[in-house]
């Protein structure tokens, strides 16, 4: 099953700068326009200029009256542009023949912003009128400055020209006004990133965050340091460390992509004492959004644990393996890298498409934006700073959570109606919270409400889906099942991470193995079959159907694109320059304004058609910074590999070199379509079942294969979608890709091997580590329900459990379902392409419920509620309040409860001050039936249920 869900970031929008010199479509532009080039109209988009105004102050990019909608262009003397979007060459009227006159202006100063802000007129003002049809550029953050009086005389800016400071309005920007909102269609190339202090900070926070994580993960009730709060702790390390070592006399720097490009005479000059070239090597650059974003990303990739930890967990303490360390760094080095070589791989599908949003990552860019720009704009009344708005929710949620997480626990575990009766089976079965179906969605823990993920940051359709499922599925089917005793499911909990033998007990499974950790097929007959509990039969088989429907799902609504991008791919380089831009195809966004008026957070073109057509600004300025080669992927690749190979035929895994290749090749296929999915709503279409279930069918009786071979397939493919998240981070913040690229990796290496070392920490001083009388509750609750995954699929074999005459035969029919249904709706929904069939998504509403166990349905039902109060009524009522401030305060209570968290724990728990503190709020909560997970009914003394034979 799935392990704990990390916890996203948030933030808000950029104000944009000047148009300058750079040109828009590559690293140089000479300024000149050949005649040629002039009268082509399919080589550049003309850009409006403004007309000459009376003053002769430059006016900033996109700037408008603040009352204005986006979708309302300046009119000057009373004329309305009339020219679409894809309208390359301005004609000074029907059939004249006339050109406009085109405006030279004078190059501009180096290090100037690069813009790609675009308004456009006529049908592409409509177009953008259907986005935010009640949003002004005020809520986009476009232009704060006023509009200036034009004489009458319009000038039109070809692409290719330098703008100089004359700031003209180029005509693209995202079609998706939740990205507008939130990444600046600017790029500054003179910031400074690869300096000693971002690696500093980037180094130190991996150690950390790893390292910390790590060692949470096996305890419960386990915490996750998460990435943001790297993102708000780095932002006055950063500054102090400008604060202290930077004078005011300090010689100029520039730089290039990042990069120093300033000769480094002035730091090794022969006057300079060591001390001084000490500190100007350590000071160079200043702190900016850029440096920010590495240092964030370096967290995003190393703070997670180690997938290879759980099973080096496994081996060590449930199955009494001792494979030493250097089987422990190579398996931990080669599965959390692998997954970059699929992520550089398909960055063409997942990362430069506009419709590839990754709505996860806006929250970081917006939070950016918060902490390194000073902008603020009355939002619906509210006139706070995102900034001083983050400090007050921040400081809140610190403060809130010693109430559920330290002095009233019962807050969190609000099962309220089972205090009543804490005896009665169906109440705890119904309304409980740890082994109940939490059909009383209450609670007032951010960790309770957030453990699937921020329900901030996820499209309300996509929640709908979701909770769509969970009503079907967990709410309704499952109690209907479970008191009719459907497979023997009354004998258990209706939910619980534990599988069951016959007695209703928790499986031992080492009664079913050999000395070597094989199966041992006598001892399993004379012992028990092994039994699910009703919620965890359901997840496998919403698991089962939501693998196929992924497929035909894809298939269906995005399959033609993925063949035109291929198409394009092979001729991209010869068909045209890199310094050529092909804007986005807005004939295609069918759903904008359907979404819009709706007041859907985000739109639903990801569902719809051509969904990876065209560029935006933002691959438009990325194209001036050097690609990544494709080769390195795939050294990075052959290399890992290698690697891989070797563990598995040196060391005792019983995994065939083979089984590893298999292994890979099922995320090759798999991990465009897991790609899609997740960049467009935000939720992980886990491959962990599958992978579980091909191995135990080819290799049966091996759980440490099984094990190895679930990390490398799922891991990869987990790993790559991260990664390709944090590509398209870098691509919203402009970060040079090979420089990226080293960022990466560097936090990878480094994090594997601080986590290793953690671990045989852990097992060399910790009492009773993954038993039940572990100190501190470290009794590792994630890894022990990934061993009862390979009980399942490793030890008993897929065969068993759904093979001929087997108890749970009938599942696989979920996988046929599953291929079935995305095309009937897929057949209806593009004959009606406003329909609400549209907006079904059976990957979502399938895939998410795989969370349960460990998650329960209160921590879906919550979660669902949040993101209806935010990202449906709130969008729909006040957009510019949500605009501004949602992000923001995704990332407030995300950080908040984190740095509670480790105060809570290392500060209060950890010594063991809280040892003796009990009264009712600590203790009401566990008295009955939710906590002791009681089942409906109970097996006599010395009997057993379940059928005859195995």
């Amino acid at each position: 099953m799935p392990q704990t869900p990390l916890l996203p970031g948030s933030s808000q929008a950029q104000e944009t700068s000047s148009y300058g010199a750079l040109p828009p479509c590559g690293p140089t532009g000479s300024g000149n326009i050949d005649k040629e080039e002039e009268d082509d109209d399919d080589t550049g988009a003309s850009r409006i200029g403004r007309r000459k105004g009376k003053s002769s102050g430059s006016r900033r990019v996109g700037t408008m009256r603040p009352t204005r909608s986006m979708g309302t262009l300046r009119s000057q003397n009373g004329v309305r542009g009339t020219r679409s979007m894809g309208t390359l060459r301005s004609q000074a009227g029907s059939g004249s023949g006339s050109r406009r006159r085109t405006r030279r202006s004078e190059p501009a100063p180096e290090n100037i912003y690069a813009s790609g802000i675009g308004l456009p007129s006529g049908d592409g003002a409509k177009l953008f009128e259907g986005l935010a049809p009640t949003m002004s550029t005020e809520d986009l953050g476009i232009g704060d400055e006023e509009e200036e009086e034009g004489d009458g005389e319009e000038d039109v800016l070809v692409d290719g020209e330098e703008g100089g400071d004359d700031d003209e309005d180029p005509l693209d920007n995202s079609p998706y006004p939740q990205v507008r909102a939130s990444v600046s269609a600017t790029d500054n190339a003179s910031l400074s990133i690869s300096t000693p202090r971002m690696w500093t900070l980037s180094l130190l926070f991996a150690l950390l965050g790893s390292g910390t994580n790590l060692f949470f993960s096996l305890r419960y009730p386990s915490v996750a340091i998460t990435p943001v709060i790297a993102l708000v702790l780095v932002h006055p390390l950063g500054k102090a460390w400008d604060k202290i070592l930077k004078r005011d006399t300090d010689p100029h720097e520039s730089f290039d992509n990042g990069l120093l490009a300033t000769p480094p005479a002035h730091i090794n000059g022969a006057f300079d004492s060591k001390r001084r070239r000490l500190r100007l090597w350590l000071a160079q650059g200043k702190w900016n959004e850029k440096e920010h974003a590495c240092v964030y990303i370096s967290s995003n990739v190393s703070f997670g644990f180690a997938f290879a930890t759980d099973v080096i967990v496994e081996q060590v303490k449930f199955y009494h393996q001792d494979p030493g360390v250097i089987y422990q760094l190579l398996l931990t080095i080669s599965t959390q890298i692998l997954g970059y070589a699929f992520a550089g791989l398909t960055r063409r599908y997942l990362v430069r498409p506009p419709s590839m949003i990754w709505p996860g990552t806006l929250m970081s860019t917006a939070m950016f934006t918060t902490m390194h720009k000073s902008e603020n704009r009355t939002a619906n009344g509210w006139s706070i700073s995102r900034w001083r708005f983050f400090l007050y929710v921040w400081s809140g949620a610190v403060a809130w959570y010693f109430l559920p997480g330290l002095l009233m626990p019962a807050l969190s575990y609000f099962n309220v109606l089972t205090w009543f009766a804490p005896e009665n089976v169906v109440v705890a079965n119904l309304f409980g919270v740890t082994s109940g179906l939490g059909l009383f969605p209450m609670t007032f823990d951010w960790a309770q409400i957030a453990y699937i993920g921020s329900p901030l940051l996820t499209p309300w359709w996509a929640a709908a889906n979701v909770v769509g499922g969970l009503i079907l599925v967990m709410w309704i089917v499952a109690p209907i099942l479970y008191y009719k005793n459907v497979l023997y499911s009354s004998f258990m909990p209706i939910l619980s991470s534990a599988v069951f033998d016959d007695t209703g007990k928790p499986y031992d499974v080492s009664k079913i193995l050999t000395p070597d950790f094989l199966f041992d097929r006598e001892a399993y007959e004379k012992y028990s079959r092994v039994y699910l509990p009703i919620t965890y039969v359901l997840a496998y088989a919403v698991q089962f159907a939501g693998l196929s429907a992924l497929v035909t799902h894809t298939a269906c609504w995005h399959g033609k694109d993925i063949w035109k991008q291929s198409k394009k791919s092979f001729a991209e380089d010869t068909k045209r320059g890199k310094s050529e831009y092909q804007p986005v195809n807005t004939s295609g966004l069918f759903g904008i304004s359907e979404a819009a008026n709706a007041g859907a957070p985000f739109n639903k073109r990801g569902m719809g058609d051509d969904t990876m057509g065209g560029e935006d600004v933002h691959c438009r300025l990325m194209k001036k910074y050097e690609d990544v080669p494709i080769s390195w992927y795939i050294w990075t690749f052959v290399a890992m590999l290698a690697i891989g190979i070797f563990v598995v035929e040196y060391y005792p895994v019983h995994l065939p070199w083979y089984g590893l290749l298999l292994a890979l090749a099922i995320t090759s296929v798999m991990f465009i379509p897991v790609g899609i999915v997740m960049a467009i709503t935000n939720q992980h279409s886990s491959l962990y079942l599958i992978c579980q279930l091909v191995c135990g069918i080819l290799f049966p009786g091996r759980p440490v294969a099984n094990m190895v071979f679930v990390t490398y397939c799922y891991i990869s493919s987990a790993q790559g979608v991260k990664f390709s998240s944090d590509l398209k981070l870098g691509h919203y913040m402009k970060i040079p890709p090979k420089l990226l690229f080293t960022v990466q990796m560097v936090a990878t290496l480094v994090s594997s091997v601080t986590q290793i070392g953690v671990l045989n920490w852990m097992f060399a001083y910790i009492p009773g580590l993954c038993t039940p009388q572990a100190i501190n509750g470290f009794n590792c609750p994630i890894a022990r329900v990934h061993f009862n995954g390979s009980i399942l699929w490793g030890v008993v074999g897929p065969q068993r459990f759904f093979g001929p005459g087997a108890l749970y035969r009938h599942l696989v029919w979920a996988f046929l379902v599953g291929a079935l249904a995305p095309i009937a709706i897929w057949l209806v929904a593009r004959r009606h392409k406003t329909g609400i069939l549209r907006k079904i998504n059976l990957p979502v509403l399938f895939g998410s419920l795989g969370w349960i166990p460990p998650a329960t349905g209160l921590n879906f039902s919550v979660w669902a509620l949040v993101c209806f109060l935010f990202n449906c009524l709130i969008r729909r009522r006040a957009p510019a309040w949500w605009g501004k401030y949602t992000m923001t305060l995704s990332a407030a209570l995300d950080s908040g409860l984190a740095f509670a968290l480790v105060i809570v724990f290392f500060g209060f728990v950890y010594p063991g001050w809280m040892d003796g503190f009990r009264w009712w709020g600590t203790e009401v909560y566990k008295q009955g039936c939710d906590w002791r997970a009681c089942s409906y009914r109970n097996v006599e003394p010395g009997g057993h249920f379940g059928p005859e034979g195995m």
